[in-house]
């Protein structure tokens, strides 16, 4: 990479760069079982345009049965290169909901290396809201060698959330709901039990956003992580449901100037359908 980008870019200044030659925006919207969409339907319907979607459950591990695992790097450079982006390009992420899939994108490309890439603050709803223009013209792809390699910092595994039970070298904040960190509301996805990995915190993702979805002000993230008992100038990772609103929190610590904060890839998804993970409630 030859530098790195903001985490946040707004509507406006997308708007003013969409013919930007090295600028290529992607489309990362994700949504849980539960809903019943189907984010890359939403994709061919409208867009914006010269978007490319990121399909996170095929962009993925495809060697374990959780839900958009991090590839390997050389499956990830791949598949994203056949999206048509390059290493040097400006990558700009968007998602329909405007906090969740987008983040998980960005999480990824810097996991793998790829340091040029910002979400649209309010994505997709705030860019409609404007009446800014979109459009159901797929964009044409023209594929492009690229690399990867996994920033290992950036990513945490079952093993190391075990490891750091007892050691407590790292914070682990939970970016799902008070009900479902407390086990007093169901899960999302079926077989999974109910509660939090021992020792975490929890910050649900809704507190670090507004109403038209855009991200809440560096000093009022801050506070809103202070307030639930982290300690911003000790390490810190995130986990959720399935890594994808893990990563909207790693984005809003980031934009709080919290570099660096890991992922567990798996979450809730691994931890709650196993029968050897300890848990809290």
């Amino acid at each position: 990479m030859t530098d790195t980008a903001p985490a946040l870019v707004s509507t406006e200044w997308l708007a003013d760069h969409l013919d930007s030659p090295s600028l290529l925006i992607v489309d990362g919207s994700h949504h849980l079982p539960t809903t019943g969409r189907d984010a890359k339907a939403e994709f061919t319907e409208r867009h914006i345009a010269g978007a490319r979607f990121f399909e996170i459950d095929e962009i993925a591990d495809k060697n374990t049965d959780l839900p958009h695992m991090l590839p390997p790097a050389d499956e990830f450079a791949a598949k994203v290169g056949a999206l048509g982006i390059g290493d040097d390009d400006l990558v700009v992420v968007y998602d329909t909901i405007g906090t969740t899939g987008a983040a998980r994108i960005w999480w990824t490309f810097r996991a793998m290396g790829h340091t040029r890439v910002s979400v649209l603050d309010g994505g997709m709803p705030k860019w409609l809201a404007e009446g800014r223009a979109i459009t159901a013209d797929v964009a044409t792809v023209t594929p492009k060698k690229r690399s990867a390699r996994r920033h290992a910092a950036l990513v945490r595994s079952r093993e190391d959330m075990l490891a750091n039970i007892g050691s407590k070298a790292e914070q682990v904040v939970d970016a799902r709901s008070a009900g479902r960190f407390n086990a007093s509301e169901p899960e999302p996805r079926a077989g999974m039990r109910g509660g939090h990995i021992p020792n975490s915190m929890n910050v649900p993702f809704p507190a670090v956003i507004r109403e038209d979805r855009t991200f809440k002000t560096p000093d009022e993230i801050r506070a809103i992580f202070a307030g639930a008992g982290v300690n911003l100038e000790a390490p810190i990772t995130t986990t959720c449901g399935s890594g994808v609103t893990a990563s909207t929190l790693a984005l809003a610590l980031f934009q709080a100037g919290v570099k660096d904060v890991a992922v567990y890839d798996g979450s809730w998804s691994e931890w709650g359908a196993r029968q050897d993970t300890p848990i809290d409630q």
